[in-house]
């Protein structure tokens, strides 16, 4: 069993975007400028974009945290996003989700621009995607394809299995691993709650990617040996030995699993670093479009 690090993926991510930011700046060009907007005070989006943004310090990327308040109405943090839009400085917008219930999640990511769409969730960069055109990848399952990239995983002709259909990771995840190139080129089977014969599916399976919020949902007995397995899960269940009063759980249970597998990724550690790698890669592409 050989475990993909993210830590380790996600940081030779960086090194890279930082030596061709640097390669920017000496030929005269600008770094690459992302903008958050985080709106109220949500503990763990709190954490999200505390990382985004000294990701990007690392890189060299400029970023912008636009902290708003919860209360804030939905014609005002659309005009933001248009002023953002109009600024010709900022290459990648991202809003940190979720957002107040009072506020279409739809709206919002459809008034960011598709050249500034780094999250990959607008409906064009969505489409582009499906028809195999170049686009802005969804930063989560991005991040999985530069994991499995940089591990040299076989994926042509393997079976995957996609646990999970959300429009955030189960359902482009599927596309990016069906398209004709690498990592690529599976045969994908997306299952999900009404899915019948789970475990039967999941045997057959070269390849499996959790992302259904349940932990330990995945055991040892619904996987063959020398599968590589993917948890994107992330779950915080109570802990009394913790400190913090919780543990981090993954959608696998990773005791059970782990022995049986080729690859596996930890929790946390795993998609979670990849994640944020990934919405770095899509900014200088942002920024790099432009030249």
């Amino acid at each position: 069993m050989n475990l993909l690090d993210g830590k380790i993926v996600s940081q030779a991510v960086k090194d890279r975007l930082k030596t061709y930011t640097e390669e920017r700046l000496v030929q005269g060009k600008k770094a690459p400028h992302l903008a958050a907007i985080l709106i109220g005070n949500n503990g763990a989006s709190e954490t999200y974009v505390a990382s985004k943004v000294k990701s990007c310090a690392e890189v060299g990327f400029t970023s912008t945290l636009i902290r708003l308040e919860e209360s804030i109405s939905e014609q005002e943090l659309l005009f933001k996003l248009t002023e953002l839009n109009d600024d010709f400085d900022v290459d990648g917008i991202l809003v940190q989700l979720p957002l107040p219930k009072h506020i279409s999640e739809q709206k919002v990511i459809e008034t960011i621009l598709p050249s500034k769409d780094v999250d990959g969730f607008h409906p064009e960069s969505v489409g582009r995607m499906v028809q195999g055109l170049p686009a802005f990848y969804p930063a989560t399952p991005y991040g999985i394809l530069l994991m499995l990239e940089h591990y040299k995983i076989e994926t042509k002709g393997k079976h995957a299995v996609v646990i999970g259909r959300s429009n955030i990771v189960g359902r482009p995840i599927s596309i990016m691993l069906n398209k004709n190139e690498y990592p690529g080129n599976c045969t994908v089977t997306v299952c999900h709650s009404h899915t019948h014969n789970l475990k039967e599916i999941c045997l057959q399976a070269d390849i499996i990617i959790t992302a259904l919020g349940k932990p330990e949902f995945l055991k040892g007995d619904m996987v063959k040996e020398g599968a590589v397995i993917v948890d994107v899960g992330i779950t915080r269940v109570p802990d009394a030995s913790k400190k913090s009063g919780f543990s981090i759980k993954g959608d696998v249970d990773f005791n059970d699993v782990a022995p049986k597998c080729s690859y596996i990724t930890p929790v946390p550690g795993g998609v979670g670093p990849m994640t944020i790698a990934a919405l770095m890669m899509n900014t200088f592409k942002a920024c790099a479009a432009k030249d």
